[in-house]
């Protein structure tokens, strides 16, 4: 039975792999896209938490010193569907896309270490907005078409040890890599052809990620753990070429092309620092709190901000949340053995935008989610079929801008088996 839905699983998230959808967020237009959230579902389902989370059965990928505490070897996948509720005031539009979370491996080296590595989407661009000035009488003098579709993914490879009976480190490595496209459309009432530009751009690059957890324990079946994460200043290179095509309207085909340029550019990321503190009995509960604070990203070259109305600020990110677990031995009931998970965040994006466009009244965008989930075991085995859903709002329709309500249900299976057991029977 436990091979069998297993399967079945695994087809179902396979399948979104090849489904994938790039249509995202309006707020997708600045720089490489909407970042996706590099949580497993187990994490996501708590509010994000987990940099100072030491679970030897769940993977974390908050914190590269929690490979440290990998027990089992651990085999993870997971799918996401997004359903969004885009409201613009007056009107509203409901979109959705589904994906691969995330694939990734943890194994245990001895009784000290432990490493993983997997492969995650980084960044998704899909949107298409329309800018338009009107003369005194509401007619269009000037309409302006955005339209973006790609994105990036990460590959990561984690390695973390424990140095002492209570201190973990760990280091993280990333590639990042994708492809994203974006034009710009503009025509005049008192221009006969209008113009489109457009950039298509390669993005790559690395960064790294140290960790820090320390474990106390308090009292009997009470433990405190203090984690944190520097990740590194890092430079993205974007390389494509840039197209300058005069147009027979908005929409209209390309007629002559006026530029074809090769072209390069640069996202830096500044140093992004995360700090965490947990609470738990490991066998019965816990309760998380992070924090996360970075500078404001910098673009340059063909990822410059051509729209003066958007434009990247400080972020940040308050997580809290925990599990609770009947009891994890529990032969007589089935219910008493599933991890039942919440927690809620509260994150300033970063992202400015100008909805009155004078270029003075910049509004941030902030996001808010609640989220909860369960961990079903399969069978009498530490893996586990992780269910996670969140509820959240993005932005605000106040100063003409818009308003995301959105809905996260994920989906995830984590497989746990030790490698090199010796055989007890021949």
């Amino acid at each position: 039975m436990i091979k069998n839905l297993s399967i079945v699983v695994l087809l179902v998230i396979t399948g979104s792999i090849f489904a994938q959808k790039t249509n995202s967020s309006p707020y997708s237009v600045l720089g490489i896209g909407d970042g996706i959230s590099s949580k497993t579902v187990e994490e996501s389902s708590m509010g994000g938490v987990g940099i100072a989370n030491t679970n030897p059965n769940d993977m974390n990928f908050s914190n590269p010193a929690s490979f440290a505490s990998l027990f089992l070897t651990t085999y993870t996948i997971a799918g996401e569907n997004r359903g969004f509720n885009i409201n613009e005031g007056n009107e509203s539009v409901k979109a959705s896309n589904a994906y691969l979370s995330y694939i990734a491996i943890g194994i245990p080296i001895g009784e000290k270490g432990g490493f993983a590595f997997g492969l995650q989407p980084n960044t998704t661009v899909g949107y298409s907005l329309i800018n338009t000035i009107q003369d005194s009488e509401g007619e269009n003098i000037e309409s302006s078409s955005f339209d973006g579709d790609g994105g990036t993914n990460r590959v990561f490879f984690g390695f973390g040890y424990k140095i002492a009976k209570n201190l973990s480190l760990g280091l993280e490595g990333e590639y990042v890599f994708g492809n994203i496209t974006n034009s710009i459309s503009t025509i005049n009432r008192d221009v006969t052809l209008g113009t489109r530009y457009e950039t298509d751009a390669k993005i790559k690059g690395g960064s790294l990620k140290a960790g820090v957890i320390y474990e106390t324990k308090l009292k009997e079946n009470l433990f405190l753990n203090l984690g944190t994460t520097l990740a590194l200043e890092s430079e993205l290179d974007s390389e494509g070429n840039e197209f300058l095509f005069s147009i027979s309207g908005i929409d209209g085909s390309s007629k002559d092309t006026i530029i074809n340029n090769a072209s390069k550019g640069t996202l830096i990321k500044p140093l992004k620092t995360s700090i965490g503190m947990s609470l738990s009995d490991p066998k019965k509960w816990a309760a998380s709190i992070d924090y996360v604070f970075q500078n404001s990203i910098e673009l340059g070259g063909n990822l410059s901000n051509r729209n003066p109305r958007l434009e990247y600020g400080k972020s940040s990110t308050l997580a809290i949340g925990g599990f609770y677990l009947p009891k994890h031995n529990s032969i007589s009931s089935y219910w008493d053995r599933v991890v039942y998970r919440a927690g809620f965040r509260f994150e300033e994006t970063g992202l400015m935008v100008d909805g009155i466009g004078n270029g003075t009244n910049f509004t941030p965008i902030d996001d808010f989610g609640i989220s909860f989930g369960v961990g079903l075991p399969l069978g009498s085995q530490v893996s586990r079929l992780n269910l996670g859903f969140e509820f959240g709002k993005r932005g605000t329709t106040d100063n003409g801008l818009i308003e995301e309500e959105y809905f996260n249900f994920r989906l995830g299976l984590t497989l746990s088996n030790k490698w090199f057991r010796k055989r007890e029977i021949n």
